[in-house]
């Protein structure tokens, strides 16, 4: 096997293992939707069912849970790749203080 393709194979590889760990994260984020749906549609229907003329307080825990999951999603979606340039800016700025 010649250089190039040594290299072809280990960038394959690479490329295969990215991919397979985006694949999981979006899959984790999926499932924690599928809860966050699942979980809270109990919430309301429990309120409804014992509370319904009082305060609605399954917004407590929609609110807050959302925005664990508008995080994880915005981890899954938009996390890019860093440049060069901002990982050797990083590994200067951990030269200098370490």
């Amino acid at each position: 096997m010649s250089v190039d393709e040594t290299r072809k194979a280990d960038v394959s590889a690479e490329l295969r293992e990215e991919a397979l760990k985006r694949l999981r994260r979006r899959q984790d984020l999926h499932a924690h939707a599928l809860v966050f749906a699942l979980v809270n549609t109990v919430l309301v229907v429990i309120w409804a069912v014992t509370t319904r003329d009082i305060f609605f307080w399954p917004v407590f825990p929609i609110a807050f849970w959302g925005i664990g999951l508008v995080m994880n999603a915005w981890d899954v979606y938009h996390a890019g790749q860093f440049s060069e340039e901002q990982v050797s800016s990083e590994i200067e700025r951990l030269r200098r203080y370490s």
